[in-house]
């Protein structure tokens, strides 16, 4: 019996089964891709034939135009493609992300693209998939890497707006997902007022509301000339390419926050002059991690697009056999 090698392996083009002579997540244009999700680093445009989700699918026509691939497929039910079958599971990172299962006669191999655990009102909630191959990102595989409930992150934020409320706060975040789970946390947290927009973020964020996700009442963070004083107490939501703009003079005395799982790391605030981090991620941390691998106990996991070392560590000490994929081309979605 040939190894798992044999029916899912990593080229550099991306993982290809060649069972079913396809991809997933390529980073270079393919015959065939299966996407898991829309972030830059994994949904790219030039693809002949892509199956993802519909809301990817979406995300991907709003980002690279109508006609980003010759021929998309809607992933809504299993599928025979050659000898493999595939099937894609909610995978809670943003909205239409997805595990993707490959079954094929050497075994079950469960590609997770980027996925956590945590809940988030913008997006399907993961669901475990078992699998004879785990393939799983390792983004904030430390064990110094514990995000905090994401809670008392928002109520930090509403807490420095109380405390100085002549000051805009403009919040760094990610302008697919993040930006949307920040608004829909500021709204469960009990914020009722307006939420400001970059403009960068409105059309997914339309989005995300004509898929039935409430943000309640957004507006345009648009200034009117020499009124400043009309975002005082504002909460502004914005990309983090935006800081680095003029743009960001328009408010008064703006607080900077940015809304990531990096923001543990004190020296990436202060790097990047931000006043309030606030840590809230869309990966799964450590803990997180290491409870996916016992639970779900695959007989090989792969471990790709992060800090592979540490894992893969863990994995040995514990019994579990593993490898890291060494795959480039996955980071943060460039902005």
């Amino acid at each position: 019996m040939p190894g798992f090698d044999a029916f899912l392996h990593p080229r550099p083009e991306g993982l290809y089964c060649p069972g079913g002579d396809f991809f997933v997540d390529p980073v270079r244009p393919v015959h065939r891709a299966l996407i898991t999700h829309g972030h830059a680093d994994h949904a790219r445009a030039g693809h002949m034939h892509v199956l993802a989700t519909r809301q990817t699918l979406d995300i991907m026509a709003m980002r690279y135009g109508a006609d980003f691939a010759d021929h998309t497929q809607v992933a809504d039910a299993p599928m025979r493609i050659g000898a493999a079958t595939v099937s894609f599971h909610p995978a809670g990172h943003v909205l239409g992300s997805a595990q993707i299962r490959i079954e094929t006669p050497g075994g079950v191999f469960v590609v997770t693209g980027d996925y956590t655990r945590t809940p988030s009102a913008a997006c399907a909630p993961w669901e475990p998939v078992p699998a004879d191959v785990l393939v799983t990102e390792a983004t904030f595989a430390l064990p110094v890497f514990r995000h905090p409930d994401p809670d008392p992150e928002i109520a930090r934020l509403l807490d420095s707006r109380r405390t100085f409320p002549d000051r805009a706060h403009l919040i760094g975040a990610y302008a697919l997902g993040k930006a949307q789970r920040v608004i829909t946390l500021l709204r469960a947290a009990g914020w009722d007022g307006p939420v400001y927009v970059h403009g960068a973020l409105r059309r997914l964020c339309d989005y995300h509301v004509d898929q039935g996700i409430d943000l309640g009442e957004l507006r345009a963070a648009t200034i009117e000339r020499g009124n400043k004083a009309q975002f005082s107490g504002a909460i502004v939501i914005a990309p983090p390419s935006a800081f680095a703009s003029p743009w960001v003079q328009r408010f008064p005395d703006p607080v900077i926050g940015f809304a990531s799982g990096w923001m543990q790391v004190r020296a990436r605030a202060r790097q990047r002059g931000v006043e309030l981090p606030l840590v809230i991620s869309d990966h799964v941390d450590w803990p997180q991690l290491t409870a996916t691998i016992a639970e779900l106990a695959p007989a090989e996991t792969w471990i790709t697009h992060g800090r592979e070392e540490a894992l893969l560590r863990w994995c040995t000490l514990n019994g579990h056999r593993a490898r890291a994929l060494n795959m480039v081309g996955y980071e943060d979605e460039p902005e």
